[in-house]
Order: structure tokens, then C-alpha cells, then sequence
């Protein structure tokens, strides 16, 4: 493969991202903002981790939950191991719109893979245990 190949492979696998995480149930809702809230959904944490784990600053996460904060899908209360710490945690409607973003998404990605003829199926699949390696460097 050429470094144009390499490039082309990468805006592809960009291009198809950007499609699956438009697909959302909350269209004013920011990429950072979504994240995190799928972090939170995972389990309650920290803000200072949820910066780390999104590597951005601690200033900026405020920002970020903030938002969410406002709109009522996460909540923030005093850490039952150390009440000068704060938890963040999902809320009922917090919940709800990451399963109706799920689900858009689900919806749309079954959609392009039905298109696919039963060759081009098989060899998508047979690039899952690449991209699992990859989502988890």
C-alpha cells in the first residue's frame, strides 16, 4: 500500500464514524458531551477522572457537565468514600437518550450492512478482530 492508500483508508474509516455518530437522539448535543455520557453510563466517576479518560482539562469537563448537568442527564453528588469529592452519575433521562442514540445508530449501521452483497459482508467481518484490536489501543 502507498501512503495514499493509507490516508484514503483513514478518511474512509473517518468519514464512516462521523456518519455513525451522527445519527443521535439529541442533534444539539456535542460529541464531548455524548462521550461522557456514555462514560458515565459505564459507572459513576469522578470529574478529574473524566477528564483524564477524555483528555481534556479539568476546566473544560466542568464546561461539559455543566451542560449535562443543566439538561437534566447527569448528576453530580459528594462521593460516599471521600464527601470532599464529587461523583458524577447518569440520570433516568440520561439513560434514555443514550438508548435512543444507540438504537439510531444500530438502525443505521444494520441498514448499510444489509445493503452489502453476501462477499463484501464476509470480508467486513473478517476485519472485526482488527478493528477490536484497534479500538482498544
Amino acid at each position: 500500500m502507498t501512503q495514499t492508500d493509507d490516508d484514503e483508508l483513514r478518511m474512509l474509516l473517518q468519514r464512516v464514524a462521523r456518519r455513525i455518530r451522527n445519527n443521535r437522539a439529541d442533534g444539539a448535543m456535542s460529541d464531548t458531551q455524548l462521550g461522557v455520557l456514555f462514560r458515565v453510563e459505564q459507572a459513576p466517576a469522578s470529574p478529574g477522572a473524566l477528564a483524564e479518560r477524555e483528555r481534556v482539562s479539568p476546566p473544560s469537563m466542568n464546561r461539559t457537565l455543566n451542560a449535562l448537568e443543566k439538561a437534566g442527564l447527569v448528576t453530580r453528588s459528594p462521593d460516599p468514600d471521600d464527601a470532599r469529592r464529587v461523583v458524577v452519575s447518569i440520570t433516568p433521562a440520561g439513560r434514555a437518550l443514550i438508548t435512543e442514540t444507540r438504537r439510531l445508530r444500530t438502525a443505521w449501521f444494520s441498514q448499510r450492512l444489509a445493503e452489502l452483497t453476501p462477499a463484501e459482508r464476509a470480508a467486513f467481518e473478517r476485519l472485526a478482530p482488527v478493528l477490536r484490536r484497534w479500538s482498544e489501543l
